[in-house]
């Protein structure tokens, strides 16, 4: 039966743990679209506004 606690206990610890993890990266996934002014769940990009490629173009 203690074996049991243990194991309920960490396992609520983990979820409590990854709860937070997920609400920080959804406040950073937010910041980072304000930032680029989009909305976090926005539409996909427009064909205009692509970002610059980091390879060179083939010849």
């Amino acid at each position: 039966m203690w074996e049991h606690e243990l194991y309920r206990l960490r396992h609520d610890d983990l979820v409590r743990t990854a709860a937070t993890e997920r609400r920080a990266r959804e406040a950073v996934r937010g910041r980072r679209a304000a930032r680029w002014g989009t909305s976090a769940r926005g539409a996909e990009p427009e064909s205009h506004t692509r970002r610059r490629s980091w390879f060179a173009r083939a010849a």
